[in-house]
């Protein structure tokens, strides 16, 4: 397979629909037959890959070295066989710290300033379910995080650690609790799993890989992404992008859907997450994410805030899922329209809030207002609904971004939002 340009500046504001999706259960999918669901076991888990001691799990750092050796000792335990490097479970991987680290030089005691670190060092972690089979299916998540929030943090404050709760440490239990309930099933495919570092970084891991695969790619069926999985809403609502990747996707999910979850259907294979370095290797890929909220990539992203009943939702889906595709051999590949198309509008500026990705009405729900933005200043606040800005009427998410696209800094913009079913003008200074 030829590998594509790997390009990774993704706004995940482009990569997620608006459009929900109420699926019906459709006959032919079996529900969880091994029901190993332990929530003791999965909050344990999750608690310490978000835990302070971990510092944020920071891809070439020592919360991230702690994470890999505790998830080597998972695989181990639960009967995985090596599938790194050398008979391993890990592959390891160098990588140019971005923005560049800096460490003191000296001489017999005399400081002669500052060198920058050329190099860091990362590992994927890998365990194969070896059914012996001819196909393999992929299922991942990533395991780093942005440490004490010096890159992609949007906290504005001293540094603190970013401790990942949802992102993604919700993933990596997700994916600990498939091998467990996944390797008594009977399957007709082998599954790899991998826990991939240096995501948050520009999916340094996943690409590591598919460009060192340890395994045959092209007797690879499918991957499978969990990547913030740990914030289901009332609503059930949960976002499964990548389904334009393969005709079967939405056949297979549907099927599977023995929970009646609201299913939010995105064809992209491109996104801000692992499966795209897949997808770009030409294999069908899925994602599976329930949603932004207001403390992604900031120090209160904490185990506190974690839906573990909803985790298990996800989880009994993805399981079904992959006990479904012993039906599906030969997956059909189908190219996507890439989420940065010309079709998606340049701006310039920004109200400064989380918008719900999942939200199936008329207009651009907000899930989260940051403080001292345009928006906050003006009065708007979570729960609102933004359905006209100036002259332009907002109708979804695209609409709202063309709508940005209109205005400068410095402008003065009439923002009308559904607030409680009543509309509410905002004067907004861009």
């Amino acid at each position: 397979m030829r590998r594509q340009e790997n390009s990774i500046s993704i706004l995940i504001s482009t990569v997620i629909p608006t459009l929900v999706m109420f699926i019906a259960i459709l006959p032919g999918c079996q529900p969880n037959s091994s029901n190993s669901s332990n929530a003791k076991e999965l909050r344990k888990n999750l608690e310490f890959l978000a835990s302070d001691s971990l510092e944020g799990r920071e891809t070439g750092f020592a919360g991230a070295e702690k994470a890999a050796s505790f998830l080597v000792e998972k695989f181990t335990a639960l009967g995985l066989d090596p599938a790194g490097e050398d008979g391993t479970y890990v592959q390891q991987f160098d990588f140019v710290p971005h923005p560049p680290i800096q460490e003191h030089v000296n001489d017999d005691g005399k400081s002669l300033g500052m060198a920058v670190v050329k190099k860091l060092n990362s590992v994927n972690v890998m365990g194969m379910l070896n059914k012996g089979a001819e196909e393999t299916i992929i299922l991942g998540a990533h395991y780093d995080h942005v440490g004490w929030g010096a890159q992609n943090s949007f906290h504005t404050g001293d540094p603190q650690i970013h401790n990942g709760a949802d992102d993604n440490a919700s993933g990596v239990t997700a994916l600990l609790e498939l091998i467990a309930r996944l390797k008594n099933q009977e399957l007709r495919h082998n599954i790899l799993f991998i826990c991939f570092s240096g995501e948050e970084k520009g999916l340094y891991g996943s690409n590591f890989f598919c460009d060192n695969p340890t395994i045959d790619l092209g007797k690879v069926e499918c991957m499978l992404n969990m990547d913030m999985v740990g914030r289901l809403k009332d609503s059930n609502a949960l976002a499964v992008n990548g389904a334009g990747t393969s005709p079967v996707w939405e056949e297979v999910v549907d099927s599977c859907n023995a929970d009646s979850l609201n299913l939010v259907y995105s064809d992209s294979g491109v996104g801000p997450s692992d499966h795209t370095s897949f997808y770009l290797e030409d294999l069908p890929v899925l994602h599976f994410f329930t949603g932004q909220h207001e403390d992604y990539h900031k120090p209160s992203d904490d185990a506190d805030k974690i839906n573990f009943d909803g985790i298990l939702k996800v989880v009994g889906l993805i399981e079904r899922v992959t006990v479904k595709l012993n039906d599906y051999q030969n997956m059909e590949f189908t190219k996507t329209k890439d989420s940065e198309s010309e079709s998606t509008p340049a701006f310039n500026v920004t109200l400064g809030v989380i918008p719900d990705y999942l939200f199936d009405g008329e207009g651009m729900r907000i899930d989260g207002v940051s403080e001292e933005k345009p928006a906050h200043n003006a009065g708007i606040i979570a729960g609102d609904v933004v359905v006209q800005m100036g002259d332009h009427v907002v109708t979804d998410m695209q609409t709202y971004m063309e709508g940005l696209s209109m205005w400068e800094k410095g402008d003065t913009t009439t923002v009308i939002v559904n607030r409680d079913g009543t509309r509410k003008p905002f004067l907004v200074n861009w």
